[in-house]
């Protein structure tokens, strides 16, 4: 397995100039009910116990009043950060982070609740979502604050291995899907927001979000069939990690390709990812976890290969072969109405997986609608351009309007 920090090096700063720049979201307010927590890679919150305590995927570990972002956000909605009970992609427990965000001026016992799965952070613990929230510099704070404004609650999860030695399980569906699911089920434990265990749920997400919204509508029927499903929303999805990294190589998306081996491999110790590392490989990853976030995976990658960095190629061995299979979304239904979108031109999810995945949901039987977007060439376009349909998908479900599907149109 990889050394997971590379000690005596300490980054205190997230780089919040670059990221809001790249994500449009204000600063943190003046006078906000809390005072600012301390970096995440310091911040005791994020230290799961251990032994973890007894308990049911998402039973409440601990929480704690949170800002829900700029001053937007806290004029619309009132915040905890959580750390939960999930599973692993073994099926172990798990303690994992996230926020949840309950709006203001409504009756908390009867609001919907949408789990936001969270688009790419990178590995290094200063990514983790909830603590982008707290610093203002969440890049989908814009549909976290349309949701507050249309009366949804919204939990947000952190995935798993956001803390100082950070072990994020990148990509892995069978880590991220229950962690969704778990987000839900935190937030209507969690006693002081109210939420009702009766209300409506939808899951929505966009690039790993959008994964991470249909593994977990995926997985809802066997492993949480007590919460009232509703929708579930997914845009850009990585549906095959095969076919999404065989045109990265090079590319603006080589981060992220180097970023989903390192997940598989921290979700499944038999993988053995440093076997195939050089030096130069091995420093990589270290610095890698040490303080990339999204701009860095997208900036500081391009021009290499695997070859940079590896003496071979380990997604060939049959062990990788098998996970990646296990990772591979379209193998079971989902049995609620669901909004896929993808941008045509797309850079970094490759755009025929996506129709693969479409096609495959559409013969299983699923209510599936699909749209399309040309946008500027940047898989990042379909966050913007896929933010109303996909508010207006769960507005028609909590208004009862019946779904409609395009799956007869191709």
């Amino acid at each position: 397995m990889l050394s997971r920090r590379r000690p005596g090096k300490r980054i205190l700063a997230p780089a919040a100039a670059v990221l809001l720049l790249f994500a449009g979201a204000g600063p943190v307010a003046a006078g906000a009910p809390s005072e600012a927590p301390p970096p995440v890679a310091e911040d005791d919150f994020y230290v799961p116990p251990s032994p973890l305590p007894e308990g049911e995927p998402g039973d409440i570990i601990r929480s704690r009043e949170a800002l829900p972002g700029g001053p937007t956000a806290q004029s619309l909605g009132t915040a905890w950060q959580v750390m939960y009970l999930s599973t692993d992609a073994l099926g172990e427990p798990v303690a994992v982070t996230g926020m949840v965000v309950v709006p203001k001026n409504q009756d908390p016992a009867d609001v919907p609740i949408v789990a936001l799965a969270p688009g790419t952070h990178g590995p290094a613990a200063r990514c983790a979502p909830s603590g982008m929230i707290n610093e203002g510099a969440f890049y989908e704070q814009g549909a976290l604050n349309d949701m507050l404004r249309a009366g949804y609650a919204v939990a947000i999860t952190d995935y798993e291995g956001y803390h100082a030695d950070p072990t994020s399980t990148y990509m892995v569906g069978q880590s991220m899907g229950p962690a969704v699911i778990n987000s839900v089920r935190a937030a209507q434990r969690l006693t002081e927001t109210g939420l009702s265990e009766d209300a409506q749920v939808f899951f929505r997400g966009y690039s790993q979000g959008g994964a991470a919204a249909m593994w977990a509508g995926q997985l809802q029927p066997e492993y949480a069939p007590e919460l009232n499903l509703a929708g579930v929303v997914g845009g850009g999805v990585p549906a095959d990690l095969i076919q999404v990294a065989l045109p990265l190589e090079g590319q603006r998306g080589m981060g992220v390709l180097l970023y989903a081996l390192l997940g598989l491999d921290q979700a499944y110790p038999e993988l053995n990812l440093d076997a195939s590392l050089t030096d130069e490989g091995r420093a990589m990853y270290a610095e890698m976890q040490e303080g990339s976030c999204t701009v860095e995976l997208l900036n500081d990658y391009i021009g290499k290969t695997l070859q940079d960095y590896m003496t071979t190629v380990p997604v060939l061995d049959d062990s990788w072969q098998g996970r990646l299979g296990e990772n591979r979304l379209g193998g079971a239904a989902i049995e609620v109405p669901v909004f896929q979108y993808h941008v045509i031109d797309d850079d970094i999810v490759d755009y025929s997986q996506g129709q693969v995945l479409r096609d495959e949901y559409c013969a299983q039987g699923v209510e599936l609608t699909w749209t399309a977007y040309e946008s500027g060439g940047l898989h990042t376009d379909g966050i913007g351009l896929g933010n109303d349909d996909a508010a207006a998908f769960i507005a028609d479900r909590v208004a009862g309007t019946p779904a409609t599907t395009t799956c007869d149109t191709h």
